[in-house]
């Protein structure tokens, strides 16, 4: 049995994962109010889309980083946009692309460096250049992590400072209760600033 402290923070994450890949997929989602929205289908002219000048992305390799990157994380035919620290200022924005698939990885390390073989980094990570893909990479990072924290079925690992060894964060220095949360508070903001994208772009098409 998972610790009674772990308890809320997996049905959180279970919670916000299930409200950004209904948002992400359709064909309906949770309004808030227990009532379904129909949700579009996102294309990839969608996924890409770029809203204003400058803005990070997943793109192909062979056309090199985008403004003010500096290489293309990840392996394979596509990469997503990044700069070693510190990261320009003002943060670029980023598109629906980059941060899903930014998210996607951070769950897919996270869950390698907690009960994988700690040794996945982000040139270990597969990019894609199409919704489909993506979405099927962030449903597997996310059910990673998952089973990572199932499989906690002692109290004291809560505060255990490194137990996730994820080498792009401060995991190494906090207790991973803390680390657990801060994973719950990036799916809800970046799927939170995914919903909204979604929205800016059916509102521009009309």
């Amino acid at each position: 049995m998972i610790p009674s402290r772990l308890v809320p923070l997996l049905k959180q994450f279970d919670f916000a994962r299930k409200r950004l890949a209904d948002r992400l997929a359709g064909p309906v989602m949770d309004s808030g109010d227990g009532a379904d929205t129909e949700v579009g289908p996102m294309a990839d002219a969608e996924f890409f889309w770029e809203p204003v000048p400058g803005c990070w992305s997943v793109r192909r390799r062979v056309d090199g980083p985008g403004p003010r990157a500096t290489f293309l994380a990840g392996r394979g035919e596509w990469g997503r946009d990044a700069a070693p620290y510190p990261h320009p200022w003002p943060p670029p924005f980023t598109t629906i692309a980059w941060r899903l698939s930014h998210l996607s990885e951070m769950l897919t390390l996270r869950a390698d460096h907690t009960a994988g073989g700690h040794v996945l980094t982000r040139d270990d990570y597969l990019d894609h250049g199409e919704v489909a893909g993506a979405i099927a990479a962030f449903d597997a990072g996310a059910a990673a992590w998952r089973k990572a924290l199932l499989g906690i079925d002692d109290d004291s690992v809560l505060d255990t400072v490194g137990y996730c060894a994820y080498p792009h964060g401060s995991d190494a220095e906090e207790p991973f209760v803390d680390v657990v949360w801060w994973v719950n508070q990036e799916l809800l903001h970046h799927g939170a600033e995914i919903a909204l994208i979604r929205d800016l772009y059916r509102a521009r098409q009309r």
